[in-house]
Parts: C-alpha cells; structure tokens; sequence
C-alpha cells in the first residue's frame, strides 16, 4: 500500500492529535532543555544558583515521578474520557509554568516541579493511546512513526525558540505556557476515541486497585525486573544530555571558535544563539544538535537496525550511546563535543526502538499486555539514577562553582560569599591575574572535572554486560 493511501485511512483526529503532540514537545523541551542550567546558573544571568545535589534532586525524583504516573494517570483518563483529561493537563501545564517564575528556593521549585510532572503525567498516555486506537494492524508502524517524528521537531523547535529570549529567564515559562495554550484550540477538533465498555463500569477506585495489583504481578516476576534494572543503565546515560550536559558546556567546554565560525558564515545563528560579549555559544543549542541528527537521520539508522535481532541493536546501541555521552563529557573541545553528541543520537536511535521490542519478545504470551504496560519502570530508574550522578557525583566531581571556592580556600584568598558565581570566578581570576578563560583550563588541569566521563562509561559497559549475561544465562537464549 502506498504512503498516500495510508494516510488517508487516518481520521482527522490522529492528525489532531499529532498536532497537540507537536506543540505539547515544544513547550516541555523549550523549558525542560534550559532547567538544568536555570537550576545551578548565575544569579547575575538569571539563575537560581541551586547546588548541583539540588538539580540533581528536583530533575532526578521529579522526572522519576513523571513516568510513574501515567500508569495510574492513563487508567483515570480511560474511565474519565481523553479529551477531559487532556483538558485538565493543559489546566496544570500552564499554571506550572506559570509558577516557576515566582519560586526561588529548592523546596518550592520541586513542588512546582511536581506539579508540572502531574501535567506531563496526564498528558503522556492520552496521546500516544490515541494513535493506538485510531490506527490499525495496516498503518499502525506508519502511525507511530509519525507520532514519533511530532516529537522530535518539537524536541528540536522548542529549545531554539526560547534560547532567543535566554537573558530574561522567566519568558521561557511564559512562552511554554503560550504554546501549550495553543492546544486548547486544538482540543476543539480533538474526537474522543470510543471506551472500551468493561472499563466504563468499573469505578476510578477500583481501575487504580487493579493497577497495583498488576503492579504486584509484574514485580514477582524476577527474571523481567532484572531486565528492567538493566536497561535503566541507557536511560540514566540518556538523561545526563539534559541534566549534566548543558551545565558542563557552559562551565568548561571552550565554544569561542564556534562562536566565530557561525558569525563569519551565518552571522544570524551566533548573533540569536551566542553572546557577543564573551563570544560563546550558548550550551543549549549545542545540546539541540541531537534531535537535529535524529531528524536528519532517524529513517537511515532504523532502515540499518530493523533487521538486526533486538538484543544486538540493543546492545549495539548502548555501547555507542556510552561512548558518545562519555567522550561528550570528556574535552574542553567544542567540535569534538558536538562529534560526541552524535555518536550518542547514532547509539540512541539503534536502541531505544528495539527496548519496547525486547519486552514484547521476552514477556510470556498470556501477559504481553500486562508486561508491555510497565515498560516505563526502566525510565524511572533511569531518572532516578541519572538525578544522582548530575545531583552529588558532578557536584563533587566536576561543578565549577565548588571547585572555584575550594581553588580560592587553597590559596588563602579572602572573597565574599554574597557575590554571585560570575562575580566569584572573575574575583579570582583577577587575584591569579589570570583572564576567565585562562582561570578555567588551569581548574580543568589541576582538578580534572571531566573524570566523570569514566562512571558514564562504566554504566553503559556494565549494562551491555549484563545484558549479555542476562540473556545467555537466565534466559538461556543465543542470539
């Protein structure tokens, strides 16, 4: 069948809902890309100056929670109706977002946070539920890869467009509140997929009673939680290109020659998305440059891996995607950071498809379903852990703020604490007579932040490792 008459058997409401899908990524990304650095930046630009165990805390437990949720929240709107729930999660996205610029502290930061997360929670499993119940066995793999391409341009657009407005912080809230509002329009179009009768008779109380003993059922299978434990290693190196990789470019990675690069042949890109006082390249942008490659390149790299066996891209993919967030954190080298960025899309796009793929494989066939439902658990833990590593491991390893103060203590140099970072680190610099730049390869050389690379590493070998065991050894499969 043909792309064209496939795309006429879709409703009008899977291009609706592919729509709000689209406009949904662009507000989570346009904020969610920049959070990191809004967390732990200087006050004097607009940050909070949050410790990196604080970021690591409210992007690590908060973000855990998101994926939690939408087995409870996915459950609730199959009883109350999408279009009602999809209502209610706009109501949330946009009073979050609206929040966020009026809290300052770590503890109301994290409720607001929490609060976004239950938006995000009630909007995950309504959209991607529609594509499943609008499509068919025929147009499903061209449906979810729709689906999927709505993601990754919002992931792309949305960064762009509020790294425009970076130097007033609080407009990247409002604009992702804009954007989300957007949607209400859409909601209007939006159809309301059929309810499956056994669920309209059963009542929320007893839907959520059900999920935990489901949830009960999945955890007494072992050899299917050891699996999840596993492949929560890819999710925790996933996650560090939101939560630890901005904050390093933007204290480490020199991005001058790039800076100049755009402002000799695109003058447009440097003047929106660098600083010409400093000639730098603001990290988010640089960070962007991963859903660009899988954009470019996500049709190639799936055309490569679809006949490969499952474990093989998986195990393929987690080693590349290692690699690439390792060498990421590795170097002061912008171009070379930028390489490494797409090494890990290239690992990233070979193995987060054939996960879902694996569970379906491995589940027994009565609970394929059943199995197939929690096949969030992995990006739980991986937010979990990843919170840890970009939280209390970059704080002591590798945060430029700490290691400043510890140089300056070193050097018995007497220096204000109310000071903000900026002025901190140009305060000594000036003590050392040194230029910024100069201050921060000496720091680079004497206290090597970049180790941190090394446990990235581990975690991607450790769990191709293991997968290899797991499958050889309690599965007792040769692939």
């Amino acid at each position: 069948m043909s792309i064209t008459k496939v795309f006429s058997k879709f409703p009008k409401t899977f291009w609706v809902a592919n729509s709000i899908e689209l406009f949904e990524r662009w507000a989570w990304y346009g904020f969610f890309a920049l959070f990191a650095n809004y967390l732990t930046g200087s006050a004097d630009q607009g940050g909070l100056e949050l410790t990196q165990q604080d970021k690591g805390w409210i992007m690590g437990v908060g973000t855990a929670i998101l994926y939690f949720l939408p087995v409870i929240t996915g459950a609730i709107a199959d009883r109350i109706g999408y279009k009602k729930t999809l209502f209610i999660s706009f109501i949330v996205y946009i009073t979050a977002f609206l929040l966020f610029p009026h809290v300052d502290s770590f503890i109301g930061v994290f409720m607001v946070y929490l609060y976004l997360a239950l938006g995000a929670a009630l909007f995950k499993p309504v959209i991607s539920a529609t594509i499943a119940k609008v499509s068919t066995k025929e147009t499903s793999s061209i449906a979810f890869g729709i689906f999927y391409m709505m993601v990754n341009i919002g992931a792309f657009i949305g960064p762009l467009i509020t790294l425009t407005t970076k130097s007033e912080p609080n407009n990247i809230f409002y604009i992702s509140a804009f954007i989300v509002s957007l949607n209400f329009i859409l909601l209007y179009f939006y159809h309301e997929p059929q309810k499956e009768e056994k669920i309209q008779k059963t009542t929320i109380g007893q839907t959520v009673s059900h999920i935990f003993s489901n949830i009960g059922e999945v955890f007494k299978d072992l050899k299917f939680v050891t699996f999840l434990i596993i492949v929560a290693g890819f999710w925790t190196m996933y996650n560090q290109l939101f939560f630890t990789l901005p904050v390093f470019i933007t204290q480490w990675v020199d991005t001058t020659s790039l800076y100049h690069w755009f402002a000799e042949h695109y003058p447009a890109i440097s003047n929106t998305y660098g600083d010409a006082d400093t000639q730098t390249m603001q990290a988010e942008f640089i960070v962007n440059s991963d859903a660009l490659f899988i954009i470019l390149y996500q049709i190639i790299i799936s055309s490569i891996v679809m006949r490969w066996k499952a474990l093989n891209a998986m195990m393929s993919g987690f080693v590349v995607c290692a690699t690439g967030m390792a060498l990421s954190l590795y170097t002061q080298n912008v171009y070379f950071t930028i390489f490494a960025i797409f090494i890990f899309a290239v690992g990233e796009m070979s193995s987060s498809p054939k996960i879902t793929e694996y569970i379906g494989m491995i589940a027994p066939k009565e609970k394929k379903a059943l199995y197939m439902g929690y096949s969030f658990i992995p990006v739980f833990l991986g937010n979990l852990f990843a919170g840890v590593i970009a939280g209390d491991l970059y704080g002591k390893w590798s945060d430029k703020a700490t290691i400043v103060k510890e140089f300056a203590t070193e050097k018995g140099f007497a220096i204000s604490s109310e000071l903000s970072q900026n002025e901190y680190f140009h305060a000594v610099a000036q003590k050392m007579n040194l230029s910024d730049i100069e201050l921060t390869n000496l720091l680079w050389i004497q206290y090597n932040p970049s180790k941190i690379w090394v446990v990235i590493y581990g975690i991607g070998i450790f769990s191709v490792v293991a997968l290899f065991l797991y499958n050889r050894l309690i599965l007792n499969k040769k692939e």
